[in-house]
């Protein structure tokens, strides 16, 4: 698989990475065996980046991790985050939570130092506060993490978080249906040397091209009980774009697809072709799901004409919805 430069990092991980949360919590059931035999095809197939965070399944998704990197640590980077296991208020994001928080990572994971950890997108107020940042430097030079980055939910944020000479990495949603971070984002994060992990790269499962008007998500999944945005920023939750909609921006994405490829290949495909991108993260709730995301580096790079079309579905289609609000 093509390596890339993970930002500041100084890492090098693969262009295709794999998203934890499904291991965790908020997508319905994943049994441990099942969650375990993702990690395994993923690695397998090239992936040597995963992500995870500390409020995925409150810490089931890092122990998981954790027991894969038993057998399965060497050349594999984890990126984990924290702060969203308590009430999101700028105060108590305090130099001794984050020595809490990590030290609870740092066991879940069962390793002495945390690869990446990022800032799980905060208040906004968060990413204008030096003390913060200087408080991720001190964990730094504690080595409880070798480097820090942020998760965010706007532009904005992303734009101040780059502007930081300590923050190695900025993980934004980027896909088809959120083409926000393209004109001004990835640029900066490119010229500042920061890496970029792109999120929500199927919006939710809508770029799969598996789902129409009729699919039915379980009760405990986010695609459930968060379309509206009652649980978490509602851009979380199929990239913040009405359903109905982005089913039909996907019926018309569709005809582009390359003969070799299924829908979410292509998905993530374009997204590897960002001038910009050091890795995505798909997730997935089994192995083939995982074999078959690893699987879109292997695509040719697509043709302009394609990335013109989704451009076109994306300003007929999504943009009233989306563009001013991420």
């Amino acid at each position: 698989m093509e390596k890339r430069v993970l930002g500041r990092t100084g890492r090098q991980v693969g262009v295709v990475g794999l998203g934890a949360w499904q291991l965790g919590a908020d997508w319905g059931e994943v049994e441990e065996d099942q969650a375990l035999a993702v990690l395994e095809a993923a690695a397998a197939a090239g992936v040597t980046l995963i992500d995870t965070a500390d409020v995925y399944g409150d810490g089931r998704s890092e122990r998981l991790v954790g027991q894969f990197l038993k057998s399965h640590g060497d050349g594999i980077t984890v990126a984990t985050k924290m702060g969203r296991r308590v009430e999101q208020d700028p105060a108590n994001y305090t130099l001794d939570n984050f020595r809490a928080w990590t030290d609870r990572s740092r066991a879940n994971l069962g390793v002495d130092t945390l690869d990446l950890v990022q800032l799980h997108c905060p208040p906004t107020a968060v990413f204008s506060s030096d003390e913060v940042f200087d408080n991720l430097d001190t964990l730094v030079a504690e080595k409880r993490i070798a480097a820090y980055g942020v998760s965010v939910e706007t532009r904005a944020e992303a734009l101040t978080a780059i502007a930081r000479p300590g923050v190695a990495s900025v993980q934004i949603i980027l896909n088809m249906l959120r083409l926000g971070p393209l004109a001004e984002v990835l640029p900066a994060a490119a010229a500042a040397g920061v890496g970029i992990l792109a999120r929500v790269p199927l919006a939710s499962g809508l770029l799969s091209g598996r789902y129409n008007e009729n699919t039915v998500f379980a009760p405990n999944d986010h695609r459930t009980y968060n379309r509206h945005g009652e649980a978490f920023d509602v851009g979380e939750t199929f990239s913040g774009v009405d359903f109905a909609i982005g089913l039909e921006a996907v019926r018309r994405l569709a005809p582009l697809v390359p003969d070799s490829a299924t829908m979410a290949q292509f998905a993530l495909r374009w997204i590897i072709d960002q001038p910009g991108v050091s890795v995505v993260i798909p997730g997935a709730r089994n192995a083939e799901q995982a074999r078959g995301n690893a699987a879109a580096a292997d695509l040719a790079p697509l043709d302009t004409e394609i990335l013109a079309t989704v451009r076109a579905v994306y300003n007929e289609l999504i943009a009233p919805q989306v563009a001013d609000r991420w």
